[in-house]
């Protein structure tokens, strides 16, 4: 039984290095998840693999079914997740390119459904949340950067925002005063619920361009995202390939 799962998100809506062994089509409660799971070998470990957006990239991310995805992939047996995901940078550090492994995250969403613990219930059930990412995960994830010469950043704050527009400078600006260091809109609900489901998850996030406001120029370029994305997205496979048989 697969024991690990990569949910990959922009740039990385495939593993060319997965030896494909076959497709589930997996259907839940909550109803269906962004397309079916994908089993296979990256270096000889079994994995299977999602594209949290589609794998045409079609599904925006407020659109996103995270309870059909995360239930899916608990119920063929996943006890640890990799989220890769696209991000902006606030930091100085989290520039275009880079790759953060972040420990904490702010949700700014809204109108998601964002639990598994609602309906009739027996009692009310709430989860410790105080750090969002799995520890033990992480470290794995950054001492295998650290052997094959991958640059990463040890920690940071992942501010999730609805999306799918991009933000305007005066947000940005506010979430770096709230301590966010980095920005996405496939951060929460998803790990929470992971927790909920109690599975290890941790998150791989790639810089793709300066957050609203910050770096030259003042616009943010789709093409240098693209770009920086491609640069990005290499350095997760070479960490993928190396960690899993690590695991």
């Amino acid at each position: 039984m697969t024991k690990l799962a990569i949910v990959g998100g922009t740039g990385l809506t495939a593993l060319k290095s997965l030896e494909i062994q076959r497709r589930e089509v997996v259907h839940t409660p909550y109803g269906e998840p962004s397309g079916p799971l994908t089993y296979g070998l990256l270096s000889g470990k079994e994995v299977v693999f999602l594209a949290r957006h589609g794998y045409g990239h079609t599904i925006a991310p407020h659109c996103i079914n995270y309870r059909a995805n995360l239930w899916a992939l608990r119920s063929v047996g996943v006890e640890k997740i990799i989220a890769v995901a696209a991000v902006g940078g606030i930091s100085a550090e989290a520039g275009p390119g880079v790759m953060v492994i972040p420990d904490q995250i702010i949700d700014y969403t809204w109108a998601r459904c964002s639990t598994f613990f609602e309906g009739q219930l027996d009692q009310v059930t709430h989860v410790d949340f105080t750090y969002p990412y799995s520890e033990e995960l992480r470290q794995a994830i950054l001492r295998q950067c650290a052997a094959i010469g991958v640059s990463a950043v040890d920690g940071g704050v992942y501010g999730a925002t609805q999306g799918p527009r991009l933000e305007t400078a005066a947000e940005v600006n506010r979430l770096e005063r709230d301590g966010c260091t980095l920005i996405g809109m496939t951060g929460m609900p998803e790990a929470v619920l992971a927790r909920e489901l109690d599975l290890e998850y941790a998150c791989c996030a790639v810089v793709a361009n300066w957050a609203a406001g910050r770096g030259e120029g003042g616009l943010i370029s789709m093409d240098e995202i693209e770009e920086n994305l491609e640069q990005g997205m290499d350095s997760v496979k070479q960490l993928l390939e190396s960690l899993l048989p690590q695991l």
